[in-house]
């Protein structure tokens, strides 16, 4: 199969958003630049303050890590007697999920972020993907998008709560990927409720505030397994840039705010022009829409002609998913390439 029909119906994207170096050399004559509306990263980031000369000429003080994860468990709401690790992303933490937690089975809810069950594969575990939170129960680890990417489906934190007591009287883990949930109410999160015997909760910095490249996520969990996770990444895993930007970010709670009425008008407007151009609103979160078409490869083909990049699903082909765009010319420019 050759690349264009392979982007077409997503799979030369892998599992992610993002691949602007492959569309523009399937669609050259798109005109520059292209609205990424690919990925769930926020799309209007943080103003950081420019990081310190320091932060680039020298290695990062166990003080200054300190105060950034400090800065992140104020953030999180994190529960009195855990603790919590900074990484470099939260990709990173994914990789290190099998040495860390040892496993034979893994269950994944729900059709989700690939990258869960391509990893445990590769470390031999046999990965079965189930229907419901109970189905989890029985696996060595089960893992939970909450919100799932990509339909948004939000699970109850009682009932994470109860699956993560159900798995550890056994032995066993729950893993919960909060990459998308900073903008939904902070009672949404297992945070809070942390320490729970066998949960460890991931959240994401660069989708947030839309700084993903900058490669910073975290672990939160009971504080002997955070213990051995830091152990495993080793001193300075966070550069000096990652933790004088995300002090600053996790401590302006203007922009927070400011941030989420943002997206919740801009999601809003987003629904409105996806229904206008016949398609039906599957599910999504404040950071992007999941959308359905019958002709939605179609749909994602034109979109890229001329210069808009949507995220295609290859085992659900009438799936597109749309992040939130910005500003007046960026919906001007989306609303006009959806009615060519």
């Amino acid at each position: 199969m050759d690349e264009a029909a392979n982007l077409s119906d997503g799979s030369a994207l892998a599992y992610h958003g993002g691949g602007l170096a492959a569309a523009r050399r399937l669609f050259p004559a798109a005109p520059e630049p292209w609205l990424d509306l690919s990925t769930g990263i926020n799309v209007a980031p943080f103003a950081f303050p420019a990081p310190s000369p320091d932060a680039f000429t020298r290695l990062p003080e166990a003080e200054s890590i300190a105060a950034l994860e400090a800065a992140a468990a104020g953030h999180f709401g994190l529960g009195g007697g855990a603790d919590l690790v900074a990484a470099p992303g939260t990709q990173a933490l994914i990789q290190f999920l099998p040495r860390l937690l040892p496993a034979k089975k893994v269950a994944v809810l729900d059709f989700t972020y690939a990258e869960h069950g391509r990893v445990w594969a590769a470390s031999g575990a046999e990965v079965v993907t189930c229907a419901t939170l109970g189905d989890l129960v029985g696996a060595d680890v089960a893992v939970v998008v909450n919100p799932n990417n990509p339909d948004g489906r939000l699970c109850a934190v009682r009932g994470l709560r109860d699956l993560a007591k159900k798995m550890s009287a056994h032995g066993k883990n729950l893993v919960v990927d909060e990459a998308f949930i900073d903008f939904l109410p902070g009672e949404n999160s297992l945070a809070p409720l942390l320490p729970l015997p066998g949960a460890l909760v991931l959240r994401s910095f660069g989708k947030t505030f839309g700084l993903a490249g900058l490669r910073l996520g975290f672990a939160l969990g009971e504080r002997d397994v955070i213990a051995r996770l830091r152990a495993a990444l080793g001193p300075w895993a966070v550069s000096g840039a990652a933790v004088e930007i995300g002090i600053a970010a996790f401590r302006d709670r203007t922009w927070l705010t400011d941030s989420a009425a943002r997206l919740a008008r801009d999601c809003a407007r987003l629904d409105g022009l996806l229904r206008d151009a016949g398609f039906e609103i599957v599910g999504g979160t404040p950071l992007f829409r999941l959308a359905r078409h019958d002709d939605a490869q179609a749909i994602f083909r034109r979109l890229c002609a001329v210069g808009v990049l949507t995220r295609p699903f290859a085992p659900r082909p009438d799936w597109l998913r749309f992040g939130v765009p910005s500003g007046d010319a960026a919906f001007a420019r989306l609303s006009a390439a959806l009615n060519v």
